[in-house]
C-alpha cells in the first residue's frame, strides 16, 4: 500500500520520477552501469533514497558531465514538472562552455589532413 507521504523509495523510481530519465528501465541501467552514487556510494536500483539524501548521476546531458542533486521530496509517481523541480535541488556544477569544445574545421574541398595536421586534430581532440 502507498502511503500519502512516503519516507523513502528506490533510487530508479525517484530519478524517473523527477524526470532525470525518460523511463524507469533506463534510470535501472544508469544504476546497473555504476552511474549513480547515493551518498557516495554506487547505487543498485533498489537502493533507497530519504529527505536529504545526495544523489549524483553521470552522463545524463552532454554539457554537464554529472548532476548533483539533493532529495527534498520524496515522490513515487512521475509528476509535471514544476513539482519536480521542487522535488529536488541541484547542486551541479556550472555547465562547461561550448567554447573550450571549439574544434577548427577544416576547409571543405581541402582533402585529406597531412600527417602534421592529424597530429594537431589528435592533440585538440585529447587523443
Amino acid at each position: 500500500m502507498a502511503t500519502a507521504n512516503p519516507t523513502s523509495t528506490r533510487v530508479d523510481r525517484w530519478m524517473w520520477a523527477v524526470r532525470l530519465f525518460k523511463s524507469r528501465s533506463l534510470a535501472t541501467t544508469a544504476c546497473r552501469a555504476g552511474h549513480v552514487r547515493v551518498n557516495g556510494e554506487r547505487a543498485k536500483p533498489s537502493t533507497t533514497v530519504a529527505v536529504g539524501d545526495e544523489v549524483v548521476v553521470r552522463g545524463v546531458e552532454r554539457d554537464r558531465p554529472e548532476r548533483v542533486l539533493e532529495v527534498r521530496q520524496v515522490l513515487l509517481k512521475r509528476v509535471g514538472a514544476p513539482v519536480a523541480a521542487q522535488a529536488v535541488i541541484d547542486r551541479s556544477p556550472a555547465p562547461v562552455p561550448r567554447d573550450l569544445f571549439a574544434v577548427p574545421r577544416r576547409e571543405k574541398g581541402s582533402g585529406r589532413p597531412t600527417k602534421r595536421e592529424r597530429r594537431e586534430i589528435q592533440r585538440l581532440r585529447g587523443y
